[in-house]
Order: C-alpha cells, then structure tokens, then sequence
C-alpha cells in the first residue's frame, strides 16, 4: 500500500498539486497534523485498506474530512478488500478508483480525471460565487440611486437603467442580471418573442444566455414570473399601439395641410 502511495505522491508533486501524506510530513502532535493538512486541503484521497480501516488515526481524519464537505476520492488498494462499517458509511455512493483491477497507468489516469474534474467544479464554483458578491456589492452601491428614479410614462424612452429598476422593483434578480444591457424598445421586442414563441425554445435560449452572462442556470419560477409581469403591462400591445397612434396623427397633419 505505501509504495503505491508513494508513487501517486510524486506523481501529483511532479504535475503541480501540493500533497500532505503522513510519512512525509508528520510532526509533533499526530491529530493537530492531520487537522492542519485537512484544513488546508481541497481534495482527500482515502487510500481504502484493511489497515486504514482499522486506524483510529485515519478514520478520525476521514470522518474530520467529511464534516468540512471536502472533495473526497476513494482509492481502493488492497485485493478481495471491500470497505464496510464506518468507512462504507463515510464513502457512500462515491465512485472509487480501484488500483488492484486495473494497471497502475490506467488506474491513475482515471485519478487524474477525476481530478481535473473537481478543479473545473471548484473553479466553476468560485466564480459563481464572485459572480453573486458582485451583483450584490453593485446593488449595495446602486440601491441609493435607484430609489430615486422616476420611469418615463412611455415605455419607449425607458434606457438601460430604467428597465433594470422595473425589473429589480418586481423582484427578478435573475433576470434584472440577464437583462442588464436592454433599454426600453428591447424590452418590448423581447416580450413579443416571449408571448409569440414556443415556451421550450425561450427556456433554452434563456438557459444559454443565463449560462454565458452569469453563469448560472435560469430560474424557471422567475421566467414564469416574468412572463406574467409583461403580460400584464401588455407590453406586446405597446408597440402596434403607439404604431396606430402615430398614423393616425399623421393622417391628421396630412388632412390639415390640404385644407
């Protein structure tokens, strides 16, 4: 078992990853070694043994792992060994990489995978969450301004701004984010589309979009809501009505004119 660790601990050293592994780093107090390497981890590679099962040592930071919702991989080691008690309980349905099934090579690029996997999720993740800090500190900042704002009567002349405090005061905060750059005429056009195309095909153009902008997945309650919102505004009616108006008053002016 520990030569196998030790050839996936210079594996990941020569590619880049820090690893603590206890014959390399164990100093002073056991456990306030393994709590300060779990602490400053991201991923734990539970090499599954009959010996690692039976150390008080390893399920402590096994189950210390678990309780911080760290990414955990398992790692199968031993021939005819198949984890049960606490360590079954601890992994659960996890997909372990099996060493004793497969050749080495084969079985560490599957780790490897998996790996690089956990990174995109967790780099995903982060931005999300930096994503979701930022809107927030921009509402903190714009909050003072919008409260002051007055919505023009004519749709028309709403600008950027204006759209995102109509949306922002009817509590779409999805779609205020999606919808940041549209002005008032957008708007329009865009809830035409909504009312006249197929629901499936506006799910998944806002999914993609939502994806590409903010990197989120959309809100189907909040699409929902939307959709009701601006038939209520009967916004699809606004332009054919403010058409209608504009020829009728030029008809006016024409008739004028003659007389």
């Amino acid at each position: 078992d520990k030569d196998i660790c030790k050839q996936l601990y210079d594996e990941l050293i020569r590619i880049g990853y820090r690893v603590w592994i206890d014959f390399d780093q164990m100093y002073g107090n056991v456990m306030d070694a393994m709590v300060e390497a779990i602490e400053q981890s991201q991923i734990i590679l539970i090499c599954m043994s009959e010996q690692y099962q039976r150390s008080n040592y390893c399920r402590a930071e096994a189950q210390y792992a678990f309780q911080k919702q760290l990414n955990m991989i398992p790692i199968l080691l031993q021939k005819h060994y198949k984890p049960d008690g606490w360590l079954a309980f601890l992994i659960g349905s996890l997909l372990y990489i099996d060493f004793t099934k497969y050749e080495y090579s084969k079985a560490l690029d599957m780790l490897m995978k998996e790996l690089k996997m956990i990174d995109i999720r967790n780099k995903t993740l982060t931005k999300s969450i930096q994503s979701k800090l930022n809107h927030e500190e921009l509402l903190n900042v714009s909050s003072c301004l919008t409260q002051s704002i007055i919505l023009p009567e004519n749709i028309q002349d709403w600008t950027e701004i204006h759209v995102q405090k109509w949306l922002s005061d009817n509590n779409l905060p999805q779609m205020t984010r999606i919808l940041s750059d549209m002005n008032g005429l957008n708007l329009i056009h865009f809830s035409e589309f909504m009312i006249k195309s197929e629901p499936q095909q506006i799910l998944s153009l806002l999914e993609q979009d939502s994806l590409h902008r903010i990197n989120e997945h959309i809100s189907l309650i909040e699409v929902s809501r939307f959709r009701t919102l601006i038939e209520r505004k009967n916004l699809t009616m606004f332009i054919s009505t403010k058409q209608l108006f504009k020829i009728e008053h030029q008809m006016q002016s024409i008739q004028m004119n003659m007389t």
